[in-house]
């Protein structure tokens, strides 16, 4: 594995040349990405403006079946079994049909870039390069077709598989840009004070927040308490200092930002998007991590068939907005739902909510399907052990010759 370090002042030179891949983007969806293509023989350079595992943006948690399934339990901090949910008028405790864990961000980026054999530096991307596409540097026309330049603050990179794993602004997209509060952005803000706790919970309670909720993750010896809105407007610091009071807990530790709500254009001018940059955050509960892990994985397996002669870039970016599309779908009901939920009465909301606790037959029903969103459920690859493919990706997209 390539030693990396990030590069400072007069050791942070100029960057240029064209590779075989290059992943805009460090965090879970890049990883993602890169670790499926390792020992590919592709030439996968990673870029970031943070260190990989630096600068984490939210609250890290996850079903732990997919830490076990993507061999990153390594990173897990507390595990639970039940989901404490307030309301103003009432709360009630869920026991889950599975259960979900909280994680170390730096950790469980380490584990991923242990997998990878890509090489990574330090660079701000500015967006696509001004002359666009150019023909390809090398002999015939390279595993991708044409290459697409990339504008970097240390220099022009190029690739004929180029992926933007960077985030909501999509940097790498043609057009208008991006921007709240008229985007079809949430957001979120948490502090991670010192403490324990042994209570996973959240609130839907306008006291707090007018459109939206909060929560409280334990995650060993610290406490991630947040409020997410999802009005973008909406101020987020006096909401959630008034969650750390009314919790005992001290404001320290502030994160936050921006959380898309709505699927994008999976490619766009041979650009490969995935994770926030694609839209890959379910709506209602925001949860980015699990999707951006199994489109990150998904997309990871095309390109390996393209830098292995088994498709062409156009082929890859068919099948890859296919597999996208297969669950379109789920995006749209939690996006109804997301807009449906501040127009319930909170008189009604504390009971409803009260009742469904009462089934248990309905809780599993609910979230067995919300887990069916993006399954942890996986195959060996034959090639590597410890890469696991989600099953559902696995059935749909069996890349061209077979699998791994």
């Amino acid at each position: 594995m390539p030693i990396r370090a990030t590069k400072r002042g007069v050791d942070r030179g100029p960057l240029s040349g064209t590779r075989d891949v290059l992943i805009c983007g460090a965090s879970f969806a890049g990883l993602a990405v890169a670790r499926e293509l390792a020992g590919s023989g592709a030439d996968v350079l990673i870029v970031d403006r943070y260190e990989i595992g630096e600068r984490a943006t939210s609250a890290c948690g996850i079903p732990t079946a997919w830490l076990e399934a993507a061999g990153l339990i390594a990173a897990e901090l507390q595990r639970f079994d039940s989901l404490l949910v307030h309301t103003p008028h009432g709360t009630r405790r869920y026991t889950l049909p599975w259960t979900f864990s909280t994680f170390d961000y730096r950790e469980l980026c380490r584990l991923l870039w242990s997998d990878c054999d890509a090489c990574f530096e330090t660079a701000k991307v500015n967006g696509l390069a001004a002359h666009g596409e150019t023909g390809w540097a090398g002999s015939g026309d390279g595993p991708g077709g044409q290459v697409i330049a990339v504008d970097t603050d240390r220099g022009v990179l190029s690739a004929p598989l180029v992926v933007d794993a960077l985030g909501w602004r999509r940097q790498l997209a043609a057009g208008e840009s991006y921007q709240p509060p008229d985007a079809p952005l949430s957001r979120g803000i948490e502090v991670h004070p010192p403490g324990r706790s042994e209570e996973f919970e959240i609130w839907i309670d306008r006291r707090y927040v007018r459109a939206g909720y909060c929560w409280s993750f334990p995650a060993g010896d610290e406490v991630r308490i947040g409020v997410g809105s999802l009005d973008p407007r909406f101020p987020l610091r006096e909401p959630v200092a008034l969650l750390a009071e009314d919790l005992g807990r001290d404001l320290v530790g502030y994160q936050g930002g921006y959380i898309p709500h709505k699927l994008r254009a999976a490619t766009e001018g041979g650009v490969f998007f995935v994770g926030d940059s694609a839209g890959h955050c379910m709506p209602l509960t925001a949860e980015g991590i699990r999707p951006a892990l199994y489109y990150g994985t998904a997309l990871g397996r095309e390109l390996r068939g393209v830098v292995e002669g088994r498709q062409s870039r156009a082929q890859a970016s068919a099948r890859y907005v296919d597999f996208t599309d297969v669950q379109a779908w789920k995006f749209r009901w939690l996006l109804r739902g997301q807009r449906m939920l501040p127009h319930v009465p909170p008189r009604l909301l504390g009971p409803a909510i009260r009742l469904l606790g009462v089934n248990r037959r309905l809780v599993d029903w609910i979230f067995g399907h919300y887990m069916r969103f993006a399954p942890p459920e996986g195959h060996e690859s034959g090639r590597r052990p410890r890469a696991r493919l989600t099953q559902l990706a696995y059935a749909i997209h069996r890349p061209v010759g077979g699998p791994r």
